[in-house]
């Protein structure tokens, strides 16, 4: 089964951060009215991304499984527009405060019901496969969404160099804990460090990336740098970022937003628009950068490559 693949252009790849820094700019001014905008706003859209540490180039290739034919979001809202409670609990501080964090060195420990643990640093994850492009969509449960090029390789290939034994079932993941870089870590907001979990099938699947770029470029600190993983069927929060930890188990791993809640956050997440969020609808999604709400797709669009993984399954009871 395979997504539609139309070829997209190069522009539609890898546009120039200047040329949508510039876009934004415009957008505003003309719906707004270049008088309404306050100085500081106008000096904030025509800036560069300051706050945004400067990235490594990643040599990759476009991959197939690609998302194509959807505009992509400019790299300044990916960066400026963030998810990372470790940081901050809203969205626009992470990127002003996101270089207290330094993600080298690195190293990623695989252990758990796996034949052969391993211990990976960064350099040597990056030798593990062939990087890959991957253009995704990225739903979060908050009901805003963003598509997104990411750069990295199958997990499976992670998985597969440690040899799961027969008796693992779920793949956990646990995040960097550095307070003393990450001010968000200093509040009792979640259960530091941050963890979440996936079936093992789950993670094997073909379209769950080790991420450890995006826009062609390294990580910035803010979208989880150094690695991550990136489910495109599941809520954003079931990406987990800056791992440091893999663990495989015989049971359902304890993650942090379920333990927060269990009640608005089960363990699966998988982007379902007939199964609301207690708090609101989950039927429509806002793409940054956009005005109307769309409608939100099952699975995200995804479902022709992971819908029978839940095949019998009540998804409404295992949300």
């Amino acid at each position: 089964m395979k997504l539609k693949i139309d070829e997209p252009k190069s522009s539609e790849i890898t546009p120039e951060k200047l040329y949508f820094d510039r876009r934004r700019f415009l957008a505003a001014a003309a719906g707004f009215g270049a008088v309404a905008l306050s100085a500081g706003r106008i000096a904030e859209l025509l800036s560069p991304t300051t706050q945004v540490l400067a990235g490594n180039k990643l040599q990759a290739t476009k991959s197939a499984l690609s998302t194509t034919g959807e505009k992509l979001t400019p790299f300044q809202d990916i960066t400026h527009y963030n998810n990372f409670y470790e940081l901050s609990t809203d969205k626009e501080t992470p990127a002003k405060i996101a270089g207290s964090f330094h993600p080298q060195p690195w190293a990623v420990q695989i252990d758990g019901l796996v034949n052969r643990p391993q211990k990976f640093d960064y350099d040597a994850l990056l030798k593990l496969a062939p990087l890959e492009e991957r253009v995704y969509r990225h739903r979060c449960v908050e009901g805003w969404s963003m598509v997104i090029p990411w750069t990295g390789f199958p997990l499976k290939v992670i998985l597969d160099r440690v040899q799961p034994s027969a008796k693992a079932k779920y793949v956990a993941f646990t995040s960097v804990s550095r307070p003393s870089e990450l001010p968000g870590q200093q509040r009792d907001v979640l259960n530091w460090p941050y963890k979440e979990g996936l079936r093992l099938d789950e993670a094997m699947n073909p379209l769950t990336l080790f991420t450890v770029g995006l826009y062609g470029e390294t990580l910035p600190n803010q979208n989880g740098a150094p690695v991550r993983v990136v489910v495109p069927w599941k809520y954003g929060f079931k990406s987990a970022k800056s791992i440091v930890r893999i663990t495989l188990t015989d049971s359902v791993p304890a993650t942090s937003w379920n333990e927060a809640n269990a009640h608005e956050y089960g363990f699966y997440s998988n982007v379902n628009p007939q199964v609301d969020h207690p708090r609101w609808s989950q039927a429509k999604e806002r793409r940054i950068g956009e005005i109307f709400k769309r409608d939100t797709l099952m699975f995200n669009g995804y479902g022709n490559f992971v819908a029978s993984m839940y095949s019998g399954m009540d998804l409404r009871r295992n949300f």
